[in-house]
């Protein structure tokens, strides 16, 4: 077969992203720490604990092995539980720590992108119950100027809050995760705080730093009708993507938070506060209308038909699907980072089918001159997945909670030679994934 080669920019960001709360360890002032000691809350009752001990220092080892791997950006979170641990009590150590961080991150060429809030929130704040009364906004803001004053001098790329959509659903729509609530009334004033703290952290990041690119990731799950031109399927798909893929991308660039059995919130003055649809794609649903499923939009759930699932049956390996996220993000007209894939795969058998079929379709949208900018793999080294614990292992890093060594995955130097090269080659194929050679690359 005669060799072949799928090109990127130059200019790509090849990365991986990951959390502060699932790497760090010992987050003692979270709400998610708090939820962990319920009983039931996380599978086989396991703990964060020590994580990846990257608040101990061990960050240092993994951008090692990152720019090592020729990894040319990183995405990481500020904890907002160690920035402000009370009230207004700032702890400047705490911002010393990260300043460290990014700084290290330039220093072996590893452009940060940085968010401020991954899921955890202050102990004090989720006591408040700030998320649902608006409080929250302006002690955001509040957050956000202080840590781009601090970390704006390293930093360029930005995202506020991460996954509002998943955030508010597990947290008040399946009651999940904390505050482990099920009201969609109020998960619906959860999500008009979450656009509000959002803008007000865009418009406080950008009085500091007017050519930031500051963004809102969206989990993106494309859902596909169980049958076609049936009306019932097709209107339960479309609801479903609409009240979650769709909800936050959709008020920031029409002004209007979309509401169930209730008018759109107007929000005009928060109309245009992104600069760029930061996109996470893990999976595809196909929906089947179900008049018993009120909490999930009269739509069942279940996987696309053949696909593979992950190790948790969590997640379908779809790649088409990814093609469809992408083809949703690029409709708004501004620039797109992928700033989460993966999949969890702890024999890192189907993680390397994932990454050639999923980087197949990032290649095709960027052939289709799309404005696609970066891609962060989920991610270097196994971290702690919220209430599944330390049995999802998304990491090109195996990690050894016990001894904290970490252990390349086969999948690791696949992706160091997708991310030296910015290029996914018919050669890497036939090496790492042989099955899929004439798949990919035919002839």
């Amino acid at each position: 077969m005669a060799e072949a080669a799928h090109h990127f920019p130059k200019s790509f960001l090849w990365g991986t992203a990951a959390s502060g709360y699932q790497t760090e360890g010992d987050s003692e002032n979270a709400d998610f720490w708090a939820w962990e000691q319920r009983p039931g809350a996380v599978l086989g009752g396991q703990r964060s604990g020590r994580a990846c001990e990257w608040w101990a220092g061990r960050w240092r080892e993994d951008f090692d092995r990152a720019a090592a791997d020729g990894h040319n950006a990183l995405r990481l979170s500020v904890e907002w539980s160690r920035v402000e641990p009370s009230p207004a009590r700032w702890d400047e150590a705490a911002l010393d720590h990260y300043r460290q961080m990014v700084v290290g991150l330039r220093a072996r060429a590893l452009t940060p992108m940085v968010t401020l809030h991954h899921f955890a929130s202050p102990r004090w704040l989720a006591e408040r119950q700030a998320w649902e009364t608006g409080e929250v906004v302006a002690l955001f803001e509040r957050y956000a100027r202080k840590v781009a004053s601090a970390l704006g001098e390293h930093v360029s790329l930005w995202c506020t809050i991460n996954e509002p959509n998943a955030f508010m659903v597990y947290g008040w729509v399946m009651g999940l995760w904390p505050p482990q609530k099920k009201d969609l009334r109020l998960a619906q004033r959860v999500a008009a705080n979450l656009v509000r703290a959002h803008a007000a952290a865009y418009h406080a990041i950008h009085a500091l730093q007017p050519l930031a690119l500051v963004g809102l990731p969206i989990s993106v799950r494309p859902t596909l009708p169980a049958h076609p031109g049936f009306a019932p399927d097709e209107w339960a798909a479309r609801a479903q993507f609409a009240y979650f893929s769709a909800l936050f991308s959709d008020a920031l660039a029409a002004g209007r938070l979309r509401r169930i059995l209730a008018p759109a919130l107007s929000l005009p003055e928060f109309k245009g506060t992104q600069d760029y649809v930061g996109i996470q794609y893990y999976t595809t649903d196909v929906v089947r209308f179900d008049l018993s499923n009120p909490m999930e939009l009269f739509g069942r759930r279940s996987p696309p038909r053949g696909a593979e699932l992950d190790e948790a049956g969590f997640y379908a390996s779809y790649p088409s699907g990814f093609f469809l996220a992408l083809k949703w993000a690029q409709r708004y007209g501004l620039p797109i980072y992928v700033t989460e894939n993966g999949i969890g795969d702890a024999a890192d058998d189907l993680r390397r089918r994932f990454l050639v079929t999923h980087l197949r379709e990032l290649w095709k949208a960027v052939n289709f001159n799309w404005d696609v900018r970066g891609y962060f793999h989920w991610t270097l080294a196994d971290n702690f997945e919220w209430e599944r614990g330390w049995s999802h292992r998304f990491g090109l890093y195996a990690l050894d909670t016990d001894t904290q060594i970490r252990t390349p995955r086969p999948s690791a130097r696949l992706y160091s030679e997708i991310a030296r090269s910015s290029s996914l080659s018919s050669a890497m194929v036939v090496e790492h994934v042989p099955s899929l050679s004439a798949q990919l690359f035919p002839g």
